[in-house]
Formats: structure tokens, sequence, C-alpha cells
């Protein structure tokens, strides 16, 4: 058994205290609901069941999907959880992200914080899974990320669902005189085929929301789903290829004035001298604010529209202060590759003795490898913006952003209003990848909206503000070593993974006077928690103090120590001369789930065959965010360099809700790694980032995107995410897969480095 880190027992205690807090009234207020925020926002006619769910008079039916959308499909899958309870095809209803509420929590997203495998279904595991769960609900926060959103809905809005419609059939079968159990729904109406009567929701809607609740509801068997487990249309689809203006940066109020801001490129800096004089006699400029938060330092331009904010902004003479971290990119990499060899480390698996294996290892039977990769932006194709009011002691907010609550949090105590007060609307995003979790973007616009006299001023960041301020995806280094037996399989495998405290960096932004130490799960993710039994397993973190902002970015740790760990894996593989996909499945024997999707993948991609010269494949597996996907990827030498063929996946979700959805998002994931392993990268000169917008920090063309073929598994007994999980398998596939073409070892991020691609 693996021993715990310490961050499972800090979890462990994090939720203990939060349910134990207040003893009787903690448990009090877990076991309450939160209000109903849709009653404060009903229009005539219309009435609410539950937070998810409202119907009004005319037959219109509104469901609230509470969970950002940025591409994923997730307003749909949610929206399908209420609508099959409720009886009625997603072409009958409008779907709504609804406001900011401690009503719509993310327990599920706690619970991943616990720090087990994904496996471990132990009495410890399941009972600190529990308890995260149990703080989720009482903190109350609502949050998009983690590949969350489905696990988390998948019972609670189906039970709102089946409320509703419970409460609907309840009303109809007193206004018809007859037993409820006589009456049936369908689509949006009830029938009672007896009497060949019937009546429509919105018919009764007014009666119906004046019967109580239902303690309790039975949801239906899957086999009875009209909706889940198939592929829906996209509730969101027709706006989009229409340019329907959903988008934050669509967002347009009367009077509106226009702003951006330029912020320190020094992080952790302010201002040493600056001259605005010439940039506020600029033409449109309406005014030029300082701005000081803990994101960063500079100023806010007001303009009477976006493009004399940008020259405007440009235009201000600034010198700014010197960075607290080493200025040159090789001397930051440097920090990690040495942290990684010789840092303090702890154990975050510890299996068998490393070192009484490596003691007596013969030198020939040992390999040991470095690698690296550097940090990453974000780069979505919608830029940072928000669009701010403050009117009459109201705070009006339009932001594309993941976590609508602490925008209502930190944006009302800037602006000095009541929460109640403060009013969120949540946007669809062209994007968003974690970087919308973060909260400058409606600071800075709270701060803007402060000077314009109840005027609203959406604030949009320039692609470069956007690129070089970050934060980014973690920088990391690791250093690992293995003893081959005799069998060709690893006998022993340490690995030390060197990075920055990710969670300490973000609470260092918003709740600095709260302590920030402990170990950070993101460092050794996707390495400490795969599905491999080595008789002695370790794998440690290294934790590395820089002041270069990190943040959440799809896959966070996974897409980085899955580069590590499956590139090691199949290092270890050519040395002990097994082929590397019999190698994963005699190291995942213990897990079924594994070995199936390793094998269908396999089966799929036809591994093994005989290519024609100047053509590979590579192969690699994660189990990230509970779901378990092997990636196959062909590739091809030309003239103008590596061509990607072809990549397979196969990934067992646990359940597809969605099928399209799931789809989609594996081929996108890949798109996501393949593009950062080929290319990307967030380089240092002077202290400051180098990149600045496509032409130098580029994602992959459609001309280089290869074939995908998905497969869709459904063996293991618990769901797993869909969002994020493609992406950690594919920079290690590829790596691999240029190994084998080239016999070359790529052990540094981006590829590019020393391949070309076509």
């Amino acid at each position: 058994m693996s021993r715990l880190g310490t961050f499972t027992r800090r979890a462990f205690l994090l939720g203990a205290a939060t349910v134990a807090g207040g003893v009787a009234v903690g448990y009090w207020y877990y076991r309450q609901p939160y209000p109903n925020p849709l009653e404060d926002e009903l229009a005539e006619g219309e009435v609410t069941f539950n937070p998810y769910v409202k119907v009004s008079s005319d037959d219109t039916i509104t469901l609230i999907a509470p969970r950002a959308e940025m591409g994923q499909g997730i307003s749909t899958t949610l929206a399908a959880f209420v609508a099959e309870e409720l009886d009625v095809s997603l072409d009958r209803v409008t779907v709504e992200h609804g406001p900011p509420s401690y009503a719509y929590y993310n327990a599920a997203m706690l619970e991943e914080g616990g720090g087990f495998n994904f496996w471990d279904e132990s009495f410890t595991a399941e009972t600190v899974r529990g308890l995260m769960g149990v703080a989720g609900k009482m903190l109350g926060l609502q949050a998009t990320g983690g590949s969350t959103a489905t696990r988390d809905g998948f019972e609670r809005m189906r039970q709102a669902g089946a409320a509703a419609r419970i409460m609907l059939v309840d009303a109809a079968a007193a206004r018809l005189g007859v037993a409820a159990n006589e009456l049936a729904t369908e689509n949006g109406t009830i029938v009672h085929r007896a009497s060949n009567r019937s009546l429509t929701y919105g018919e009764v809607a007014l009666d119906a929301a004046q019967i109580k609740p239902p303690s309790s509801v039975v949801l239906k068997e899957r086999a009875d789903w009209k909706l889940l487990g198939k592929s829906q249309p996209r509730v969101d689809m027709l706006d989009k290829v229409t340019g329907a203006p959903i988008f934050g940066i669509d967002v347009r109020q009367p009077d509106m004035l226009f702003a951006t801001v330029r912020i320190s490129p020094v992080f952790g800096v302010a201002p040493v001298r600056s001259d605005i004089s010439a940039a506020s006699a600029m033409p449109g400029v309406v005014k030029i604010v300082p701005i000081e938060t803990l994101y960063g330092s500079g100023f806010g331009v007001i303009a009477e529209n976006t493009w004399a904010a940008f020259k405007a902004a440009e235009a201000i003479d600034v010198e700014w202060g010197e960075p607290g971290y080493p200025k040159a990119n090789d001397e930051i990499m440097a920090t990690f590759t040495q942290a990684a060899r010789s840092g303090d480390a702890s154990a975050m698996r510890d299996d068998g003795n490393v070192d009484v294996a490596f003691a007596d290892a013969p030198q020939e039977r040992v390999i040991e490898a470095e690698y690296s990769v550097p940090y990453l932006a974000h780069a979505p194709m919608e830029p940072m913006n928000c669009t701010a009011r403050l009117k009459d002691g109201v705070l009006d907010i339009w932001a594309p952003n993941q976590m609508p609550v602490l925008v209502r949090w930190f944006c009302s105590d800037l602006a000095g209003v009541p929460g109640g007060k403060t009013n969120v609307h949540t946007t669809s995003m062209g994007g968003a990848f974690g970087r919308r979790g973060e909260l400058d973007y409606a600071l800075y616009a709270t701060l803007l909206a402060k000077e314009t006299d109840g005027r609203p001023v959406q604030v949009t960041w320039t692609r470069e503000e956007d690129t070089r301020r970050g934060p980014f995806r973690p920088a990391s280094a690791g250093h690992f070593r293995a003893r081959i037996g005799e069998d060709g399989l690893p006998v022993a495998v340490d690995m030390r993974i060197a990075a920055q405290n990710m969670m300490s960096s973000l609470m260092g932004r918003t709740f600095p006077s709260l302590p920030a130490g402990g170990s950070d799960p993101s460092i050794t993710d996707g390495a400490r928690n795969q599905p491999y039994t080595i008789p002695n397993y370790r794998v440690s973190e290294i934790q590395v103090p820089l002041a270069i902002p990190v943040t959440f970015w799809r896959s966070v740790g996974n897409s980085v120590n899955g580069f590590f760990h499956e590139g090691f894996m199949d290092e270890i593989a050519h040395a002990g001369q097994v082929d590397p996909v019999e190698m994963r499945r005699r190291l995942m024997a213990d897990f079924p789930a594994a070995i199936a999707v390793v094998d269908k993948v396999a089966e799929m991609s036809n591994w093994g065959e005989t290519l024609p010269a100047g053509k590979a494949k590579g192969f690699a597996f994660t189990l990230s965010f509970g779901s378990w996907c092997g990636q196959v990827i062909q590739i091809a030498e030309t003239p103008a360099g590596i061509k990607l063929e072809k990549m397979w996946i196969a990934v067992d979700v646990g359940m597809a809700i969605d099928p399209a959805i799931i789809e989609a998002q594996m081929t996108s994931g890949a798109i996501f790694g393949l593009s950062a392993a080929m290319g990307q990268q967030i380089t240092f000169s002077e202290g400051v980032v180098e990149q600045s917008n496509f032409h130098d920090y580029d994602a992959m063309r459609i001309f280089q995107a290869p074939e995908f073929e998905v497969a869709i598994i459904e063996n293991f007994h618990r769901m797993g995410g869909v969002g994020e999980v493609g992406t950690p398998p594919a920079a290690p596939a590829l790596a691999n897969a240029i190994f084998a073409l080239t016999g070359k070892r790529i052990r540094q991020l981006p590829l590019s480095r020393e391949v070309s691609f076509a």
C-alpha cells in the first residue's frame, strides 16, 4: 500500500473541521438547502420549483445549467439531466447559466482534493471524500473546473427535474380530479389517457408552485432514459454558428465606455517612474487611473472606444521595478532542474523500499533521465474582458468567468457595496482552460467602474497583455531513475518532480491572510496516482518558490506528469526490451479498467503491425479526473517535417452521458495537448515574458491535425470526468512516436526544440 501524502491528511482535517464547526449548528446548516436564487428574478406568470427549473404560464420552460460554458458542452449535458426527469426534450426548453448562488455549490470539486487514488474505495478514502463533499456544500463554492461538472450534477440535477415533475403532476391531478398515478407526462404535457384529457406544464405551473416539494424522488432507471446516454444537439450551437452576441466581449450597454489595462510585465512590482500626460491627451481618452491589486500594478485606460484605449495604453511612459526572480529563462529552468536533482523532497507515493532496491542494483540495470516542461499560457481565442457598472449603489458585472460567487465576493468588497447589491451575469466563454477561474479581469473592471460616474465600462485586454501577464501553467522538471529486472519490467522507480506550489500562488493573490503552505497535489498529479503496480515505487514533490504566478491549466499537473511519467515508462520498456503496450498490460494487471482501455486502443490502432519506412507509432496512457485514457498516434517523416497522421483514443468514463460531447472533448483535449507539445512555451528575458501573440505562441493549425478515432468504454463502476482527460497522454504519445521514428528521445517540451512539424 502506498503511504498517504501530507495533503491528504490536511484535506481530512479541513473536511472534519468544516463539518464539526459549530457541531449541531454546522450539521443543521449542512442539511438545509440554500435559498432558491431564482425566486428573486421571476417574470410575470413565471414560477420556480427549485434552483434549476422555471416554468411560465405561456409554457416556456427554463432550465438552469450553473456551470460555465466554454465550448465543452456542459450547458447541454446539465440541461439534459433536468430535462430527462422533467420529461421534456431539449428543443422545448431555454437554458440559462443563472445567477451566482451558494445553491449551485460544486461538491465534487472539493471531493477531488482529498488526494486519494481514484480507484481507492477504502473506508478512509470514502470518508475523506464525504467530508470534503460536505465542506464543498457548506462553503457554497460555485465553480467550473476539474472535469467535475457532470459528476457533480448527475444526481442533484436529475432530482430537481424529478421533483418539479411530481409537483406539476400533483397539480394536474387536483385540477382534473383524478389520482396522480393515473397521469403520464409527454414532453411538457400531462396526459390522462382514460379520459383523453391533458394539461400543459404551463397551465398548471402556478398551482404546482404552491405544492410542497417531495421529500424524496425515484429517478428513472437507465433503461428508461430518453435523453441521457445518447448524443444531443448542443443547446448553444445555433447561437454560435449565427454569431449571436453571447460572449463577454459582445456585451453592449447604453452609454458604455471602453477600457484596457497595462499591468507591470514584471511580476510583483509596481511602476518606479511614470508619465501619463501624453497618453491622457490622446483623442478619445477619458481618464487614466492607477491600478494596484494583488494580481498586479499598473494603469487602467478609459476611453470612448477600445482602439483609443489600446493606443493610449501603449503611449504611457513607464519604468517598472526589478523582478524578484531570475531574469533569464535558462536560469529559471535551471532552478527547477537543480531542485529535482537535490532539493528537499516529500514522498507522495512510497510503495516498497526504493532506496534498498537501488542500493544493490547492477549499474547496467539502472536507467536515469531528466525531463522538463515550460510555463504555458492559456491563450483563449476570446481575450480577458469584463464589463462593469456601478450605479446607485448597485454593481453589475458581465463577465465570462468560472467562479461567479468569488467574483461577487471580491468585486462587491472592492466597490464597497453589499454582496446582495452585486449582480454577476456570466456569459459564454471563447475558451477558458482554467484562466477564467482567476479574478483579475473582474477586479480591474470594478476599479474602473468606480471612475465612470455610473456609466458602464467594458475592459478588454490586448492579446499581448493576455499572453504576457499569466498566470501560467507551472513549469516543472523531473529527475527519474528505474531499476530494470531480469524480465524487463521495472523493479523500482523513483520520480522526483519539482515545481511551484500552485495553490500557494493562487491563495497569495486571493486569500493572502490564510495559510497556504503544505503539499500541492498538482505537482505530482499524473505520476503518483497512476494504476501501475511496481514493487518499489516512489513519487516525490519538491517545491520551488518563485514569484511567477501560476494557476490551473487544462488538466494542470496531469499535463506535466503525463509527459514525464509516460515518457519515462516508454524508456523503461525499451531498456527492458519489452513492447511498450505489453509492458503496460503487465504493470496494470491489477486494474481491469486500465487493461481494457489499453487493449482497445491497441486493437483500434493495429499496434504491433509492421509499418512502411518513415512511419511510426507512439503509445501513452493516463488516468486523470476519474477516466482511464489510452492514446496511440501515428506519424510520418516528410520533407516538410513530421506529419501527424492519425490518433486513436480509447477512454473509459464509467458512464457515457453524451457520446458526441465525450468524443469532441477527447479530440479537443488531445489537440490542446499536442499544441503544447509541438511548439508552445512561455520564456523570459530580463524578467519579462517574451511571447506576445499567436505568431510566437502558436496552436496546432487545422492542416497539422491528425485524423481522430475515439472509442468510449463504460467498464468502471464510477463516473469519470471528460473535459481535460484527452490532454495528458497526447504529449508523451507523440514524443514516444518520435523516438520510434527517429531514435531521438526528447525529454524537454516543446518538441520543436529538436524536430520540425509539417
